[in-house]
Formats: C-alpha cells, structure tokens, sequence
C-alpha cells in the first residue's frame, strides 16, 4: 500500500478538531443548491457565529470513527456540515441560532434538508434541531433575565436608600421633642421597622428573581 494521502490526512485531522471542540454541529445534504445559494447560506452562518463547510462522506465516516461517533446513517448523500464557531465581532456563536439559521434556511429552498447532528457530544435528530432553532437566542434569554432581576433590585436600592432616611426622621423627631415626646418618636421608629421589613421582602423577591 502507498503511503496515506496527506491532503486527505490534513482533512480528517480538520473535521476531528471541528467535532471535538464544537458546541453544536449539524450535518445537512445540499444537492441541488446552486452556487449562489451556497454563497448566501455560508454568509448567514459567518453573521450567526458559524461555519458550513463541505466534506466527502469517507473521510467524515473514518474521522467520526476515531471518536467513537455513530453517524454513519447521516452520511448519506452530499455531505455539508455546520459547526458552531466566532461571529465577525469576535463573539462566540451559539448552538440555537445555528440551527435556527439552517432551519430558516431550508424553510425558504427545500433543496438543503437537515440530517442530524450533535450538540455537547449528543446526538440530535433532524425534529430535535428543529425544536432547539425555536428556543430564544442565548442574547434574548440573557436580556430577558437581566430585566427580570433589575425591577426588584432596583426596588431593593431604593428601600435600602429609604432607611437611612427613615433614622433622620426619627432622630429629627427626638431632637425637636427634647426627649419628651415619645409617642412621636415611637411613630418614626415603627416606619423604620416597616421599612425594614419592606426590605426583607424585596431581598427574597431578587432571590427568586435569580
């Protein structure tokens, strides 16, 4: 036998890295894409933070192999794969909008179908891609959870602002009574303690939030 074919070599290697250090990949057949659908659909996984590359199925097949990875039935027909990567800004990409890229795409040209494919190192379904692209963006998700824990805090701030105010009022009270007005400075002293608990309640509202 002759000695392996280094291109073919420097190929497996590739397609093993990208499986190995991934988040998400999802393989796709693309026969009957044109050349200008390809070039629009590798533009819309570079702006999701991805990459779609093009590989023969023999040398996905023995690349899969040496990491013990049952995809065999996926590598039929004209393999194309996705694989999580780096937006243009530098930010990471994320396996969601991935999949929600393919599967906008293949709405629109019939022509890419969407096999299967992985995410942490498990095996996904063509429906189980579909149901992950629905889920929020990772951004959105962030966002949402950002502007869920700002409302009470933003309460907890003001309440512990208010107490201090609520001491000034009381000593207030005292000094103008002259020590001898102790209902009144009883009356301020049970908003302190109201103002107190107000806090308590907004500390248990932010560990819920959280």
């Amino acid at each position: 036998m002759g000695d392996p074919n280094p291109q073919k070599v420097a190929i497996v290697a590739e397609v093993q890295e990208k499986f190995a250090s991934a988040d998400a990949v999802v393989l796709t057949e693309y026969r009957g894409l044109d050349v200008t659908d390809m070039a629009a659909l590798r533009d819309a996984m570079r702006e999701a933070g991805g990459e779609y590359k093009v590989y023969k199925n023999t040398l996905v097949r023995f690349a899969a192999k040496e990491l013990n990875l049952e995809i065999d039935e996926l590598l039929v027909g004209p393999t194309a794969i996705a694989f999580t990567g780096t937006r243009p800004d530098g930010t990471p990409g994320d396996p969601v909008t991935i999949a929600k890229t393919l599967a906008d795409f293949s709405k629109k040209n019939e022509n890419l179908v969407i096999k299967g494919g992985m995410l942490d190192g498990g095996l996904l379904s063509t429906d189980e891609i579909v149901a992950l692209s629905k889920i929020a963006p990772r951004e959105e998700l962030l966002s949402r959870l950002a502007g869920g824990i700002a409302a009470p805090m933003q309460q907890f701030a003001g309440l512990l602002n208010a107490i201090p105010q609520k001491f000034a009022f009381a000593l207030s009270a005292l000094i103008e009574a002259g020590g001898g007005v102790a209902d009144e400075v009883v009356e301020a002293a049970e908003e302190v303690v109201e103002a107190a608990e107000e806090v308590v309640e907004a500390a248990e509202e932010v560990v819920e939030a959280a």
